[in-house]
């Protein structure tokens, strides 16, 4: 069973309204439009209230003192709620949300596995209810900054970093793919950015939904864990472009047009942890792998638009191959122009990263996009936070990060800064808390 939030738009996961609709599908059903303004704006997990018309009708919003009377939400966005409890955590093939945040956890002097298990049940229990649209505590104890929200598809997920284990007295079941990534000649890391022992994603299609998860999540941690680092991430929001798209980064090109789909009959097989592929603990578990790329905008951009698809390989405006088509079209990687040039270059980002070019390899990409403000020099600190999922590592994001390295074009207007790589257990069933089978087996 899988993560699935009901949506009209498809994101980099290939994910259509109908596979949302599948017989797997784990949302709930969003709430009926016809509600109070107190259920609006008083009741866990309604539908927030928008200032603006949805459509073109008129919009307004309630003074203090004004009839309660039943009213339309202009909104369903803030509905949509994903499940914390199934087969996979949340955030693996949730479509794309409006906005993440990426945090990784240290586990305090003397604390070990029992501190760990304890805080893994606290935030499962923090997460359950705030995908719910629940408030963070059942005694009603919360900061009020999602108080009039819905959840708006927010989703946690938690993973294990290569030390936790070894804090933890549990070496001996750290998984053999969770070995620690190769460094690339391209890599310019800042250590105090990357690993750590525990590893949390907040997504959220709402930035306050997103921010008093992420806040819960911190306190709950107190005493047993401090954060080691912190990235905040986002995305096109939600309903932002007249027909579905693939989302784009802020280079302006579409990212994740290659992306392995649901429908595709190996995709559990590339993206999930099988029973027999690993420890038991990580059955229907993934691996993450964490790179904050910056991308050196002023360089691209001094780029004219057929030097930047040349770089690429594609069609900026509609990602379509070279070679023409569409954006899913199969690119013809002998095609040459009128001067027997190969009319997708050899370096081409495109014809690196292909599949059918690595052995098969392939990952479910699930970015955010970031920007952390602009120096002194006018320099734009942005890229992108890359995040992506896969049965093994080490034959996912390795051999082709390798090829990457060797001779991508894109190399020369992109610097990796940061980087991690993290086993996210599978899901939990009800009653249980992310990594119980870890913790407790």
């Amino acid at each position: 069973m899988t993560d699935r939030i009901p949506s009209q738009d498809r994101t980099t996961t290939g994910r259509t309204a109908a596979t949302s609709r599948a017989a797997e599908d784990r949302t709930a059903p969003e709430h009926p439009a016809g509600v109070s303004r107190r259920a609006l704006l008083g009741t866990a997990g309604a539908t927030g209230l928008a200032l603006g018309a949805v459509g073109g009708g008129v919009g307004y919003a309630l003074a203090p003192g004004e009839d309660e009377g039943p009213t339309e939400a202009l909104t369903r966005l803030g509905a949509r709620r994903a499940v914390f409890h199934g087969r996979h955590q949340p955030g693996i093939t949730t479509p794309l949300q409006a906005k993440g945040h990426l945090l990784a956890f240290d586990l305090l002097a003397g604390k070990g596995r029992r501190e760990a298990a304890n805080l893994l049940r606290r935030w499962s229990e923090t997460a359950g209810r705030l995908m719910a649209g629940e408030p963070v505590a059942a005694d009603g104890h919360d900061t009020g900054v999602a108080l009039d929200a819905g959840p708006a598809s927010l989703t946690v997920t938690f993973g294990f970093g290569h030390s936790f284990f070894g804090r933890t007295g549990l070496e001996k079941r750290r998984p053999e793919a969770l070995a620690p990534l190769p460094q690339f000649s391209s890599d310019h890391l800042d250590p105090k950015r990357g690993n750590g022992d525990l590893w949390v994603q907040v997504g959220a299609d709402d930035a306050l939904v997103a921010f008093h998860a992420l806040r819960a999540l911190q306190k709950d941690a107190r005493g047993t864990a401090r954060v080691r680092w912190q990235m905040n991430g986002f995305n096109r929001s939600p309903g932002a472009t007249a027909s579905p798209r693939t989302a784009r980064n802020l280079m302006g090109q579409l990212d994740g047009t290659g992306n392995p789909k649901e429908s595709d009959k190996d995709f559990a097989q590339r993206v999930f942890v099988g029973p027999e592929d690993g420890p038991e603990w990580m059955a229907n578990g993934s691996y993450v792998v964490m790179r904050r790329i910056r991308m050196l905008l002023d360089d691209w951009e001094g780029l004219g638009l057929a030097e930047q698809e040349k770089v690429i390989g594609r069609r900026k405006s509609t990602g379509a191959p070279l070679t023409g088509g569409g954006e899913h079209t199969a690119p013809e990687l002998d095609a040459t122009d009128g001067n027997g040039d190969l009319v997708i270059p050899l370096n081409a980002h495109a014809r690196i990263t292909r599949p059918d070019q690595n052995g098969g390899a392939a990952m479910l990409r699930r970015p955010f996009s970031y920007h952390d403000g602009i120096d002194a020099d006018g320099v734009p600190d942005a890229g992108l936070l890359f995040l992506c999922w896969q049965a093994d590592p080490l034959r996912g994001f390795v051999p082709v990060q390798r090829k990457l390295d060797r001779g991508d074009a894109l190399s020369e207007y992109i610097r990796h800064e940061a980087s991690g790589l993290y086993a996210v257990p599978g899901g939990a069933r009800e009653g249980e808390y992310v990594g119980q089978r870890l913790l407790e087996g």
